[in-house]
């Protein structure tokens, strides 16, 4: 629901329930569901009829302003920090990007003793074998926008398997991330692992 939500965002214009059943690989029925529980949640999604019609979402948009303490904002910038240092998850960027707006929210008293905070806290995890951020990119659109992800896979034997899948979820298993996708070519579930996937390519839309 949230990348209906930021897709109907991007967009100048209104899209069909149909194209959102396309672009996110599901049925109309459950985009008209995710549409509905949007709607009831207060996102003020419109549905005009005719021509260049579909659904839209208001411009004027944005979430509600979020007061933070240095307390909190300390701890959320801490674990965006362990995040990224350990490599504990396959987003750099957006943890980065919010971590970075969490500081901008807060007052210039509030942020030095944010910055005081953070320096006192000594964070030790297990970092997670490292990953090209061209793949991490590509792997953080194709999770959150639900697109489908070419990749060019390293097996145990060596050998170069490509591969096109979408991600049904992550797991985090200490040093390595497994990505559970559906192999969009056979339709069988398959396993990977984050750290030998040598290529990946994020699609445009999910094939038919």
């Amino acid at each position: 629901m949230f990348a209906i939500a930021e897709a109907l965002r991007a967009r100048r214009t209104g899209v069909t329930a149909q194209e959102l059943a396309d672009r996110f690989g599901v049925t109309l029925r459950t985009i008209y569901r995710d549409l509905e529980a949007l709607q009831d949640a207060g996102m003020p999604i419109r549905a005009d009829r005719g021509r260049g019609g579909g659904y839209a979402l208001d411009k004027t948009y944005q979430l509600p302003p979020v007061n933070f303490t240095a307390r909190e904002a300390a701890l959320l910038v801490a674990l965006a920090r362990l995040a990224t240092e350990q490599r504990l998850i396959p987003f750099p960027a957006a943890i980065e990007r919010a971590a970075d707006k969490v500081k901008a929210a807060l007052s210039t008293s509030a942020q030095r003793e944010l910055l005081q905070l953070v320096s006192e806290l000594q964070l030790v995890g297990v970092p997670a074998l490292p990953v090209p951020l061209t793949i991490q990119t590509a792997v953080e659109t194709a999770w959150f926008e639900s697109r489908a992800l070419r990749i060019v896979y390293s097996k145990t034997n060596g050998h170069a398997s490509p591969r096109l899948v979408r991600i049904r979820n992550l797991v985090f298993d200490r040093a390595v991330t497994l990505l559970n996708c559906v192999d969009l070519e056979t339709g069988n579930d398959r396993q990977f692992r984050l750290d030998r996937v040598m290529q990946a390519q994020v699609m445009d839309s999910m094939p038919s």
